[in-house]
């Protein structure tokens, strides 16, 4: 692999600038290809890029960018992409900076901006190669997520395609999803989600399996029947919805036919239910009956000391006594029975009695 040093001006970089949006972002007089099928989309706030311009009006060193050469010797970004784009945006009157845009400056500080010197690595070698680069020195600024990794090493017709559907700002699948998904789709969680779901978990075989599909439409697909399944399964939205695995759910019960007004009674019962610290784990329990789902409320340190003190330390199963440490707290009448959690409802047995009741 070959790696050397060029010295460019921001007027060289900002030639022939365009952001074509999902056809991708070119520049350097349309030799250089800004985002990369690999790469994210831009993510800098406010400050960040106006940091990039401070900089460059202040005439201090921004930080070297490194492009990759392509056999037909144009270029790709490998690192310094939101530095890009935020160079070429001002410089295209795309944003202010200190309430200034490029074209209402005086020429002499146009010019100390467009002669402004940049340095780049360039760096020569393999598709492997470059991407095992850019793996290794995208360090800086913006730390990338895992998916982002993963739409680098596994770069292809088939992530172009995917990031359409879940990986702009506003995408279709934000627009159907956004109740029941956590993150960002630009930050690539929507189709770290879609594709986890899609394979119970193994998102690099997924990826490995379909790098070079011409498109991602099964993955769409697949995507919009977990969100209409939920829709009819789950008929109110709710806060509480956000950051299931409503995929993995989907897989195993798709084909339950449920009572959606049953299910939409015990969902706010639950709801008001004390008992039931973590709410959002109410969907995955109505279609499993697993109360680890729910993290049914524990007994408190104080309670267990009065029942320990009450029973004198001897555990009501076996009949032997220990110390309090060597003892658990245990609801006499089960939660999904309507016991409480309090002291009345409370119990303590060995560390052994417990796990034989439980069934564990």
């Amino acid at each position: 692999m070959k790696i050397e040093l060029k010295e460019i001006t921001v007027r060289d970089l900002v030639e022939g600038y365009k952001d074509k949006d999902e056809n991708g972002v070119v520049g350097y007089g349309g030799k250089l290809d800004i985002r990369p099928p690999y790469q994210r989309e831009f993510i800098y706030k406010d400050k960040q890029r106006d940091a990039v311009i401070n900089t460059i009006i202040k005439d201090f060193p921004l930080n070297v960018m490194y492009w990759a050469v392509r056999e037909d010797g144009n270029y790709e970004v490998i690192d310094g992409q939101q530095r890009t784009i935020s160079v070429c945006q001002y410089v295209t009157g795309e944003f202010a900076y200190l309430y200034r845009y490029f074209h209402n400056m005086k020429n002499d500080e146009q010019e100390q901006i467009l002669n402004y010197p940049l340095m780049i690595y360039l760096c020569s070698g393999t598709d492997s190669e470059r991407l095992e680069w850019f793996r290794t020195i995208n360090i800086a600024g913006e730390k990338l997520t895992d998916q982002e990794l993963r739409n680098a090493v596994y770069a292809g017709p088939w992530v172009s395609d995917a990031k359409r559907y879940f990986s702009k700002n506003g995408c279709v699948a934000f627009k159907i999803g956004n109740d029941y998904i956590n993150g960002s789709a630009i930050r690539q969680e929507y189709f770290e989600t879609a594709i986890d779901w899609i394979n119970n978990g193994n998102i690099e075989v997924y990826m490995a399996n379909h790098q070079h599909d011409q498109n991602a439409s099964a993955l769409w697909i697949y995507f919009q029947s977990v969100i209409t399944w939920v829709n009819a399964t789950f008929t109110t939205k709710r806060k509480f919805m956000k950051g299931v695995d409503w995929g993995i759910l989907y897989n195993k019960y798709k084909e339950v036919v449920v009572d959606t007004k049953a299910i939409e009674e015990e969902t706010a019962r639950l709801i008001l239910d004390d008992d039931v610290t973590k709410k959002s784990g109410i969907y995955p329990y109505i279609l499993t009956r697993d109360e680890k789902h729910l993290s049914i409320r524990t007994f408190s340190d104080n309670i267990k000391q009065k029942v320990y003190e009450r029973q004198e330390g001897i555990c009501v199963k076996c009949g032997k006594h220990f110390e309090i440490y060597e003892m658990e707290a245990d609801h006499i009448t089960p939660w999904h029975e309507g016991g409480k959690t309090i002291e009345e409802n409370c119990q303590l047995l060995c560390k052994n009695c417990n796990r034989i009741k439980s069934g564990k």
